[in-house]
């Protein structure tokens, strides 16, 4: 989740030569979904944009408002933008707050010069530039809010690819959070290959808890 202001001075991007500066905001998703990918999203708005796409926390957008703005995001002259994601193996191999980190500081990597960094929520990943966070920056920053579309966005898109190669899990409706739609298939269905085998509804199909035997 990094983000940045192009307006400001709080996150930048500079390539050392020219006078003005770019703001760099990254965000991501997926943190909570019982399957699927985390994805992060980094946006760079070039310093003198005048005008800014309508954006605002992704959560609160309609799915069609989000990917219009996601067009107008990316169709916005001298952007930067680049996204990252781990999936569910990684998620379990190194946890999901990790993976979260990991995803931040391989979509920072796919870009230059990028000097400073907002980071949307409560914890910083380990750059190699300096950052700072942003407790629910997406809704204060334009830059951060930006960024949260484009990882939205992205992920969606995915989910509903896997719900063509995975049916009857509804996929394309939840994007694989827990709801009981979704707790309904995977009782009746299994575990798939996207499914995140450490977070505990997995886990408890592939590994069910001990009965607890009746003393009295």
């Amino acid at each position: 989740m990094l983000g940045q202001e192009a307006m400001g001075a709080l996150a930048q991007s500079g390539d050392g030569e020219s006078e003005g500066e770019d703001e760099d905001e990254e965000d991501e998703v997926g943190r909570g979904p019982l399957a699927g990918p985390v994805t992060a999203a980094v946006v760079v708005f070039p310093c003198d944009l005048k005008e800014f796409p309508a954006v605002n926390d992704s959560k609160q957008l309609t799915h069609q408002r989000r990917l219009e703005l996601r067009d107008e995001i990316m169709a916005v002259p001298g952007i930067q933008y680049a996204i990252a994601e781990l999936g569910p193996e990684e998620i379990d191999r190194i946890n999901i707050l990790q993976a979260s980190m990991e995803a931040m500081r391989r979509a920072i990597a796919q870009l230059k010069n990028v000097d400073y960094v907002l980071v949307d929520g409560n914890r910083l990943p380990h750059l190699d530039c300096p950052a700072e966070f942003v407790i629910k920056g997406d809704a204060s920053s334009a830059s951060i809010a930006a960024a949260s579309i484009l990882a939205k966005v992205h992920r969606d898109e995915l989910m509903e690819r896997y719900a063509e190669k995975y049916p009857g899990y509804g996929f394309e409706n939840h994007k694989g959070y827990g709801t009981k739609e979704h707790l309904a298939a995977l009782d009746k269905h299994g575990v798939t290959p996207i499914h995140r085998k450490s977070f505990a509804p997995v886990r408890d199909i592939l590994e069910p808890p001990p009965e607890q035997l009746d003393l009295f």
